[in-house]
């Protein structure tokens, strides 16, 4: 039996892939994310609760935590949603959550996730979160 490959972080290759991009102007993050039932916050237990969390509560934690941070920076979210199974897509497979985050740019958005301010929160995001995709999108011209 194999096991299922989950992604939490972007690999040295995606970030370079994403600036050889040249993606001038704002661009939208579509993130998707599958959450633990119990947050595991074996790597940050300086932000653990007294009481165990869910994952989602602890994502949560996450969001209030970096809003003053993405604001800062240029960005913001544009839509939050809850997730499910896929209606098309593989079957079983199902996502918790949806984000669609707006940035600046890139280098708005390279500049953010590099704020140590901000990184001092993000262990709420690896205690929650069991597997994540970032998608980054860019906006085309309507019909």
């Amino acid at each position: 039996m194999t096991e299922a490959i989950c992604y939490f972080e972007p690999t040295h290759e995606s970030g370079r892939a994403l600036v050889r991009r040249g993606i001038r102007g704002e661009v939208v993050m579509l993130n998707l994310l599958r959450f633990r039932e119990v947050a595991d916050y074996s790597a940050s237990p300086e932000l653990a609760p007294e009481v165990p969390i869910r994952g989602a509560e602890a994502y949560d934690r996450y969001i209030a935590h970096t809003l003053p941070f993405l604001r800062r920076s240029g960005g913001d979210v544009l839509f939050m949603g809850e997730g499910g199974p896929l209606l098309i897509g593989p079957e079983g497979e199902h996502w918790d959550r949806m984000l669609l985050v707006r940035q600046s740019s890139v280098e708005a958005f390279m500049a953010f996730s590099l704020n140590e301010a901000y990184l001092a929160g993000i262990g709420h995001r690896i205690a929650g979160v069991t597997d994540t995709r970032l998608l980054p999108l860019i906006e085309q011209p309507r019909f």
